[in-house]
């Protein structure tokens, strides 16, 4: 590792001819090297695929130790407290089981690559231009609006207003997940498709980053919520330093989350804000945006272990004890998210495009059309990880409804991404037309999902 925190090597450059030895033999150049295996490692951690099918193995390991003879000892470690409750004369509320560690703490490190990613997008990416993000943004509100209203009503007319509180559950996007699918299933489809997803996606986090803040901040803190955003700040004028070392990086995030955690806003919170502290253009002379690296180097650490282990201990549901299945999915919250993830996020998604486009000026992007966006529609209705932290807080780890919640995630996000799959599948096949975007001009299409540029990025 080098000295700036998190460093990573260089992209593998294509391979080269091999180098002659002073004996008349040949070796291979740098070129061709096999790059280390802790290289290798983080790249296939941060692949789209692998963050999709390491969530879906840590949900069914989750529900195969919820329900098996050793359900109690999975639900003992769940609830095994660790840490302290003061630190000297200050109370700082770190005394978490290692369910909450993992929902509050290692979090916090999937959130700050949200945030990493949104700064750019906002700077350098997508959404720097309104004009063209404008349809994906707007897709992104009514994806959310939709399924909040649909699981207000439905709780309501079956009678049970008391879970009223959990209206933001069906409303988020797990990017992870949903790019894992389309990665899978959308080989052939225009690259502008992923773009569409992505900022869809980003969107979405940063509205469900806004609820979580306002919607689910009890007991405020003024104190350590000053403190927190001190600490916030000097990691900031560390992390835009000419040589940002780990050592010091690190520790700063650990404190500022941890006076975030005490201040009572979510200390999730504190990860997104200090990803929006990294540069997002090149700075101090270096090649590319910080942004980018930081990115690299941190969604190996957020996929392939942050994620996962807060989906083992939140996808476990126990069927077994209590009123059993039935019991558990006769709860009228189980249909309100189910349907708000599956036909609330379609119908926000696509009927919102559907206004935009042609009551607009806007358009979606050269190559796609609508019809590209019934699968998008279904992808974004894989809640899953934000869906889950948010049921946490909304119903808590004792209520009735927390494991009926639980239940029309996961079975949601399931047939979320069935549809998805098949319709992604559908619309590969389909001939598609010159102008798929309807703005008058031909589209000039040049990257496809699953060709060679699309594998080696993504």
């Amino acid at each position: 590792m080098s000295r700036e925190v998190w460093s990573v090597a260089p992209a593998a450059t294509p391979a080269g001819p091999s180098t002659p030895r002073p004996d008349g033999s040949t070796t291979l150049t740098s070129e061709t090297a096999t790059p280390p295996f802790g290289t290798r490692l983080r790249r296939f951690a941060s692949r789209e695929t692998t963050g999709g099918a390491l969530l879906i193995g840590a949900a069914v390991l989750a529900l195969i130790c919820a329900n098996a003879p050793w359900r109690e000892a999975y639900f003992a470690l769940s609830e095994a407290v660790l840490g302290f409750d003061r630190l000297g004369p200050l109370s700082v509320h770190l005394d978490l089981t290692v369910a909450e560690w993992a929902a509050d703490g290692l979090l916090a490190i999937f959130f700050f690559v949200v945030g990493v990613e949104l700064k750019h997008e906002f700077v350098a990416g997508s959404l720097r231009s309104p004009k063209e993000a404008g349809v994906p943004m707007l897709a992104a509100v009514g994806g959310m609006a939709v399924p909040a209203i649909l699981y207000s009503v439905i709780v309501v007319v079956l009678g049970e207003p008391g879970a009223l509180q959990g209206w933001a559950i069906p409303t988020a996007t797990d990017i992870a997940f949903a790019l894992g699918v389309l990665a899978v299933f959308g080989k052939g489809l225009p690259a502008a498709v992923r773009t569409f997803l992505l900022t869809l996606a980003v969107v979405d986090d940063l509205l469900a980053i806004i609820v979580i803040a306002v919607f689910y901040t009890s007991d405020l803190d003024f104190g350590y919520l000053a403190a927190a955003l001190a600490v916030i700040v000097v990691f900031g004028l560390v992390v835009r330093s000419r040589r940002p070392y780990w050592w010091m990086l690190v520790p700063l995030f650990a404190v500022a989350w941890a006076f975030m955690h005490a201040s009572g806003v979510h200390a999730t919170v504190a990860g997104v804000l200090m990803g929006f502290t990294v540069a997002a253009r090149p700075m101090h002379g270096e090649a590319e945006p910080r942004t980018h690296r930081y990115e690299r180097a941190v969604k190996p650490w957020s996929q392939g272990v942050a994620l996962p282990v807060f989906a083992f201990f939140a996808a476990g549901v126990d069927l077994v004890d209590g009123g059993g299945v039935t019991e558990i999915l006769g709860q009228p919250v189980v249909p309100a998210i189910t349907i708000g993830l599956v036909v609330g996020k379609l119908i926000g998604v696509l009927g919102t495009t559907a206004l935009v486009t042609r009551l607009t000026p806007l358009r979606l992007a050269q190559g796609i059309g609508v019809r590209d966006l019934l699968p998008v529609g279904f992808l974004a209705g894989i809640g899953f990880t934000v869906a889950l932290l948010v049921s946490e807080l909304s119903f808590g780890h004792a209520s009735e409804h927390t494991e009926g919640a639980k239940a029309a995630i996961l079975l949601g996000s399931v047939i979320a991404a069935v549809l998805g799959a098949l319709t992604l599948r559908w619309d590969a096949r389909r001939a598609r037309t010159p102008d798929m975007n309807l703005d008058g001009v031909d589209d000039a299409v040049a990257d496809f999902i699953g060709d060679e540029k699309d594998r080696k990025e993504h």
